[in-house]
């Protein structure tokens, strides 16, 4: 089998290297075949949850996915599903960079036509809005959740699983998750056991697509 080594950015300041490697640990998991070194963005201790942050994040990213290239990664994973700085990487670097928004956006539309999105906050993310269009009919968020640092405690959880409940009453058919902490709590088979629907995983759906393009490359090399 042949390995493949990734480069994944966490948009999350971490100190604590297993909470750092959490995300590679669940695409390797999922995904034998991909080998991925994570590292993070400095100065963010609550990571991506507006536009300022998301501005703010994106000379960092572009930094670190320069450094991946440098280094010699098939390719890189941004893990956040606002997709910050997916293009500009795109632009600056050979690899393949692949955007957790996107990815688990358009693996939703694989299982169904009535797409809710179940957010960190208020506001779903710009890209998973333009991949999803008319598909997406519902948007919701756990009640009082903040930041990515929330939805690790009791009380975080359970209002992410009552907002799944909700979504599910509008009429959705799939739940994509807006926010990669919900990977990092590993919220999904939880939320498809309460609700019954399928759920996507961002990070999980980011090394499905991240290998399918690699693959790709093998197979057709680089047709750019």
């Amino acid at each position: 089998m042949k390995k493949y080594t990734v480069g994944l950015i966490r948009v999350l300041t971490i100190q604590d290297e297993e909470l750092l490697n959490l995300h590679g640990k669940l695409i390797e998991k999922a995904f034998p075949e991909l080998k991925v070194i994570s590292r993070c963005i400095e100065d963010q201790p609550k990571g991506i949850y507006d536009e300022k942050t998301e501005e703010e994040a994106k000379p960092k990213i572009l930094r670190l996915a320069k450094e991946f290239e440098n280094e010699g990664v098939d390719a890189i994973i941004i893990s956040c599903a606002a997709d910050p700085a997916v293009e500009e990487a795109r632009k600056l670097v050979s690899v393949p960079v692949i955007g957790a928004g996107s990815s688990a956006s358009a693996l939703a539309l694989a299982y169904a036509r009535k797409i809710g999105v179940l957010n960190l906050t208020e506001e779903t993310p710009r890209v998973i809005k333009e991949v999803l269009g008319d598909k997406l009919i519902a948007e919701d968020h756990p009640e009082g959740v903040s930041n990515t640092l929330d939805l690790m405690t009791d009380w975080g959880r359970k209002e992410a699983i009552n907002a799944a409940r909700r979504l599910k009453e509008k009429g959705v058919e799939a739940i994509v998750l807006g926010c990669t902490g919900m990977s990092t709590i590993m919220i999904a088979p939880i939320l498809e056991k309460e609700v019954g629907i399928p759920v996507i995983d961002p990070v999980i759906a980011a090394g499905a697509v991240t290998l399918h393009a690699l693959r790709r490359l093998d197979v057709w090399g680089d047709v750019r």
